[in-house]
């Protein structure tokens, strides 16, 4: 994706124009640090970049040694934060928001939109009404969007998204922005390029905040757009092992190909045994008559082969570092455990810090989604915010368990809580946490619910049965 340049766009205001100035050279300054990101995550790191200490034959620079622990420290603690619908008031699915919801493979999207915030530090949600599902959200990843944030508001004060691309007339390889969203207070304006003009169309917004919302993984108040898990000092880390792997591959071609030696022997003794020295180390026998001139036997001696153990504990100590500074845990990073853990209990506190953190993860991102949910009713209704029911202002995320404990421990905790609390038995939380899912529910409540109308239908026949014979 090329530079954002917007010059002089007909149709916007004196102060959307310096917005949008400043929101392009916001996207331009973040797009190569979006890209390094991008390249850690996918492994994708050369040896001149990580400067291996040695001088490297011509072309070896430009070799990539696999490395996935930038995806591990995004994956991992993404994959802790499920997402599962809205709750409302009264504690089961809010069906207004649902429905749109499932109209927008919402969870699905989410799923996706929570990687790209933990690898580049946020993501931007925005939303546009549609005829047929009512509100349509999606995600753009700072790759394609960029926002403007308000202290005081404690919000983005505008924003754009990149939603359409063309290739570049002079250089198909290049793709440039076609389509542009412009979300502001009152108005999403469709940015479309002309050649080298854009020409505006607005759209007018009564929410009165722009249609866009980021989720920020780790916000501070100087970086309110949070900071990515692949972070510089994550990405020297990564650094670091890829130096050690490959001067372990390097030293490992030399310690395995020892070096040989041969002592008196003439010039021309020499020659015949290192004519073919692929043939004279792949278990030929090495044989020298007598030196001639002197009379004495050659001397045949092996330097002492390397080791490799430096490389390796090196490699353990890094990976180490890596897991506390990421949460995960060292079995993660493909080091193994001498003292693997034997309970699920040792196993839970092993990734105790993992879960703290997707716990703080699933607070700031349930908070933006509340937001979501809200502007996606109000937009679904045609609506402002204000206007909104108590039941749909109040509705709140609902995410799964970041311990992800197993069956059997969740099981018997559902039936402890169901001992002291016999309601409980009968709610669906009970059934999710003895280990059923959506669709187990409902076939299970269809069938009891079928179960009951043939108790019914028996006890009427009985009856009927009664009078008749009276």
């Amino acid at each position: 994706m090329t530079e954002l340049n917007f010059e002089r766009v007909d149709g916007l205001t004196d102060t959307e124009q310096t917005n949008l100035f400043e929101l392009a050279q916001a996207y331009n300054y973040h797009r190569t640090r979006n890209e390094t990101k991008d390249r850690y995550y996918e492994g994708n790191i050369t040896l001149n970049e990580v400067n291996i200490g040695i001088a490297m034959p011509h072309g070896l620079g430009r070799m990539t040694v696999g490395c996935n622990w930038g995806q591990k420290a995004v994956d991992v603690l993404a994959a802790r934060s499920m997402f599962d619908g809205f709750v409302g008031m009264q504690g089961v699915s809010a069906s207004s928001i649902n429905d749109i919801i499932t109209a927008n493979r919402f969870i699905a999207q989410y799923t996706k939109a929570c990687r790209d915030e933990l690898k580049y530090g946020c993501v931007f949600a925005t939303l546009s009404a549609d005829d047929a599902i009512g509100c349509r959200i999606r995600f753009h990843s700072p790759t394609t969007a960029a926002a403007l944030w308000n202290g005081e508001k404690g919000r983005i004060d505008c924003g754009i998204a990149i939603v359409d691309t063309m290739r570049d007339e002079k250089d198909k390889d290049v793709w440039r922005p076609h389509i542009v969203n412009f979300y502001t207070d009152d108005a999403v304006i469709v940015l479309q390029s002309a050649g080298s003009k854009w020409t505006a169309e607005r759209h007018i917004n009564k929410m009165g905040r722009p249609l866009m919302e980021p989720m920020a993984w780790n916000a501070t108040s100087n970086k309110p757009f949070g900071r990515s898990r692949l972070k510089r000092p994550i990405r020297a880390l990564i650094d670091d092992y890829i130096r050690i792997v490959a001067n372990a591959t390097i030293a490992l071609e030399f310690d395995t190909t020892p070096q040989k030696y041969i002592l008196g022997v003439t010039d021309e003794q020499y020659d015949a045994i290192v004519s073919d020295k692929f043939k004279q180390y792949a278990g030929s026998l090495l044989v020298a008559t007598s030196n001639p001139e002197s009379g004495s036997n050659p001397t045949f001696g092996q330097l002492t082969q390397g080791s490799l153990s430096p490389h390796v504990e090196k490699m353990r100590m890094t990976a180490t570092q890596f897991s506390a500074a990421t949460g995960l845990t060292v079995t993660d990073v493909g080091v193994i455990n001498d003292a693997n853990p034997t309970s699920s209990d040792a196993i839970l506190a092993q990734s105790q810090t993992l879960v703290l953190t997707a716990q703080q993860l699933n607070t700031s991102n349930g908070d933006a989604l509340q937001t979501i949910a809200r502007m996606a009713q109000a937009i679904a209704r045609n609506v402002t915010l204000d206007e909104l029911t108590e039941e749909e202002r109040d509705v709140i995320a609902h995410f799964k368990n970041p311990a992800m404990p197993s069956v059997a421990v969740t099981a018997d905790a559902a039936i402890k809580i169901a001992s002291a609390r016999q309601e409980f038995a009968g709610t669906d939380t009970f059934l999710e946490m003895i280990g059923f899912d959506q669709a187990d529910i409902r076939r299970i409540r269809a069938q009891e619910q079928r179960v009951r109308g043939q108790q019914v239908l028996t006890e009427v026949e009985l009856e009927n049965n009664g009078e008749d014979m009276a």
